[in-house]
């Protein structure tokens, strides 16, 4: 029924039912009071839509500043329009009644938001992103962040690739940690060159944080990887100066960056390049899984232009011209592959240069090849630190040494011997190793009196008095009191000197105290040899004073035999 205006302030076209008269009342004494208003439209929801829109309207026209009626207000707008075409008119209502509520509300992101999905929802692309400035505009920057995952969200949805990068940069001023985000979405579209620089700069970024949880290592990977394999898309940056700035960086993916920057030659058709970068790759890297990794990948380059030059000539037929450059190619393919076990060995010395066995390995990869072998000796006793070396060092020498003499040049393997003997060696018996195949080597020539000479030369001991484990002292100083040295020399005195110099050899090695047991009977027996039997005996004696058991437990046995059996033929003569 009607109201008239005397009773109440209120529309004469506004048409109510009896029951909402206590609401009406209510509202009229309590205009402004939002409880009212909220009670009166729980009791209208089952009312026509019309009704219910009406009330609202009337309670927004005294309370427009009320978020919590405008709010229910737009929500219960947007589902009167739901499931109906977006052409249908009353969608423009709804969108004015946002504009309307935006008046007042525009510092709630609630709202901006829900009226955002709305447009989203009616395809409105250019009025949605004006509306996003809009909102981005009213609201304070700390609101900013409810909005920005909608906005991006939508750039990305709509495929307009110049606006999506846009709003991107936008965003990035605010919050740098959506980088990853923006570098993955530039790759998506295309935008290779702009993906590459954010990439550049949030490695050179000092502060940057991944949120992908990802480490600096495999962000420059990630970059190597995306400006190697798109040389004509990348522009901007200086590919080879990048990756080679990643070389000194990151020591331990060497192979994976030296591949990529040959990967970014091969792409641009710069082969002969690419051919350069994966040479001096093979020659600079220092282990074993990098060298594998750039000679694999050299060698299939080099099989995928043998395979593309012979596809050419079968579908254009081959010339003179073409039948030679396969040739070349196949030839280098086969030098490639003859090259690996030296190129190897050469990664081995980088990694180690002291590496003795690795030095000899090389020798014998250039067998066959006089100057590469000297080269490589001479290249090996400079290099190699006989105080930190791995293997022997002596045996450089020796074999170098060797190595002359079995090319009959006698002079230059004494040349190499006398050099060696003034080698600073670590241990005692390196040198003392070097004096005997020095010595042994002249024998062989039949040069006994220079074997002789030599080892009394070894034997020769300095003018001031040195221990043999004093470290602090020369090999040569110590190696006269070499046990290996000394047998040899006795040996060489038993062979060709005179009974004199043997007996003063080994008198000297007991009184040098260096004498083994072995040493004191082989002793013994060259004197009872010699017809010698009581100096025999007194080397003996001089064995047993000179060792503790069990040590001289040969030297006893051997004397009380040959005593016993000395006793027993005098007692069979007599």
């Amino acid at each position: 029924m009607p109201i008239s205006n005397s009773e109440v302030d209120i529309n004469p076209d506004i048409f109510f039912e009896e029951e909402d008269l206590p609401y009406e009342e209510d509202i009229l004494r309590n205009p402004y009071n939002v409880r009212c208003w909220l009670r009166y439209i729980e009791h209208k929801k089952d009312a026509a839509k019309e009704i219910l829109n009406t009330v609202y309207e009337r309670a927004l026209k005294q309370l427009p500043g009320s978020y919590k009626l405008w709010y229910n207000y737009l929500k219960l707008l947007r589902s009167q329009v739901r499931g109906q075409i977006i052409t249908d008119p009353s969608y423009e209502e709804v969108n004015s009644a946002f504009e309307r509520s935006l008046v007042f509300m525009h510092k709630m992101p609630r709202i901006w938001l829900d009226y955002l999905n709305f447009l989203i929802g009616q395809g409105k692309i250019t009025r949605t992103r004006r509306c996003f400035d809009r909102a981005l505009r009213a609201l304070p920057i700390t609101q900013h962040g409810r909005m920005w995952p909608l906005y991006l969200k939508f750039v990305r949805a709509n495929d307009i690739p110049e606006t999506a990068v846009r709003v991107y940069r936008r965003y990035l001023k605010l919050q740098k940690e959506g980088s990853e985000e923006y570098i993955s979405f530039l790759i998506s579209i295309g935008w290779l060159d702009e993906a590459a620089q954010r990439l550049a700069d949030v490695i050179n970024d000092e502060n940057f944080v991944s949120v992908e949880g990802k480490s600096k290592h495999q962000l420059w990977n990630q970059l190597c990887e995306l400006i190697a394999k798109n040389p004509e898309k990348v522009t901007s940056l200086k590919v080879e100066a990048i990756i080679r700035q990643g070389l000194k960086r990151y020591t331990d993916q060497i192979g994976v960056l030296w591949n990529s920057l040959a990967d970014y030659y091969i792409r641009g058709g710069h082969f002969e390049r690419a051919r350069d970068v994966y040479e001096e790759a093979i020659q600079t890297v220092i282990t074993v899984r990098d060298f594998t990794q750039v000679f694999d990948a050299c060698a299939q380059f080099e099989k995928s232009m043998i395979a593309a030059k012979m596809e050419t000539m079968e579908e254009d037929g081959a010339t003179n011209e073409d039948d030679l450059e396969l040739e070349v190619r196949l030839a280098r393919l086969e030098s490639l592959m003859d090259r690996r076990p030296l190129l190897l060995n050469s990664v081995l010395l980088r990694q180690n240069p002291h590496n003795v066995h690795e030095w000899h390995k090389r020798v014998t990869l250039f067998d066959g090849k006089p100057r590469e072998i000297i080269n490589t000796f001479t290249e090996a006793v400079q290099t190699v630190d006989p105080k930190i070396a791995s293997g022997r060092p002596h045996t450089l020498w020796v074999e170098f040494a060797k190595f002359y003499e079995k090319n009959d040049q006698i002079e230059d393997a004494r040349i190499v011997f006398e050099k060696a003997a003034q080698v600073a060696y670590k241990h005692v018996d390196d040198l003392a190793s070097v004096w005997c195949e020095w010595a042994e080597m002249e024998l062989r020539h039949d040069h006994s009196e220079e074997a002789l000479r030599l080892m009394q030369r070894a034997t020769t001991p300095p003018k001031r008095q040195v221990g043999y484990h004093d470290q602090s002292e020369t090999v040569q100083a110590r190696v006269h009191k070499s046990l290996k040295v000394w047998s040899l020399y006795a040996d060489l005195e038993e062979s060709f000197g005179t009974f004199k110099s043997c007996k003063a050899v080994y008198d000297k090695i007991i009184e040098l105290r260096i004498a083994t047991p072995q040493i004191i009977i082989n002793y013994a027996m060259f004197l009872e040899e010699s017809n010698y039997f009581e100096e025999a005996f007194k080397a003996y004696e001089k064995g047993i004073a000179l060792f503790k058991w069990p040590n001289v437990y040969d030297v006893w046995n051997t004397y009380l035999d040959k005593f016993i059996s000395r006793y027993v033929r005098v007692c069979v003569c007599v």
